[in-house]
Parts: structure tokens; C-alpha cells; sequence
């Protein structure tokens, strides 16, 4: 998939994310990767066949206290090979994407994993995320 297709269902995953939690997204930098670096997956002791899909930097909404500004955007990277990798058509795809997104966006507002993983249920059951 070109770079630019891939990009575009990226930002279509934003509107996935519940209003409530997208309204308050702020100073968070989206970008998209070719691939996680050696090192980085070396650093998160990952090893193949494991990868990572995506990868949120910076300090969570819950963790920062009345002192936090003047900060360098947080930053969500996405990487397009490892979700390319993993799926064999354009749905499944747009779908990882789309889970991706919503996790590492949850991780930017301090979710565990556990409370992500609720989120990702409700979601591809078809309820209605709004109300969480």
C-alpha cells in the first residue's frame, strides 16, 4: 500500500476514537514509520517474530501535575510494515490501523492495558464506545 493510502486511514482511525476523548487530544505529534528500529525493539527486549504496531512516547494525561508545560509534543508512531506484514487485505489493514491508533491513544490518556483492551471489545462488538 502506498504511504499516502496508509496515511489517510491513519487520520480516518481519529474519528474512531470516542468525541469525548478526541476533543481533548493536545499536543500529540501522529506519524507514520516505515518500521520500529533495531534498537528501539532491542530496548523493549521485542524479538521476531514479535513486533510492534505502534508506540506512544511521552507522559500520560494521568501522570503530569500542575508544574507540567513547556514540553515537546508527545509523540504516537505507527509503523506501516509490521501492520502490512500481519495482514492479507485492505480491511484487516484498515482495522489494525484503526486498533492501533485507539490503543496507543488510550496510553496518551493513561489507560492500562487492561482498560484499552475493554475499549478495543466494546468497539469491534459493535457497542457503543461514545459512552465510556
Amino acid at each position: 500500500m502506498k504511504r499516502a493510502r496508509f496515511e489517510r486511514l491513519v487520520e480516518e482511525s481519529l474519528q474512531l476514537i470516542p468525541r469525548r476523548f478526541r476533543e481533548a487530544i493536545a499536543n500529540v505529534a501522529l506519524v507514520v514509520e516505515d518500521e520500529p528500529s533495531p534498537e528501539l525493539l532491542d530496548e523493549m527486549e521485542i524479538e521476531p517474530p514479535d513486533t510492534l504496531f505502534g508506540l506512544y512516547q511521552g507522559t500520560p494525561l494521568t501522570e503530569r501535575d500542575w508544574a507540567y508545560g513547556n514540553a515537546l509534543p508527545d509523540r504516537i508512531s505507527i509503523y506501516q510494515g509490521p501492520i502490512e506484514d500481519s495482514c492479507d487485505t485492505d480491511d484487516e489493514t484498515r482495522d489494525a490501523i484503526a486498533e492501533t491508533v485507539i490503543h496507543e491513544f488510550g496510553h496518551y490518556f493513561g489507560l492500562s492495558e487492561q482498560e484499552i483492551g475493554e475499549i478495543e471489545e466494546k468497539f469491534w462488538h459493535g457497542e457503543d464506545v461514545e459512552e465510556l
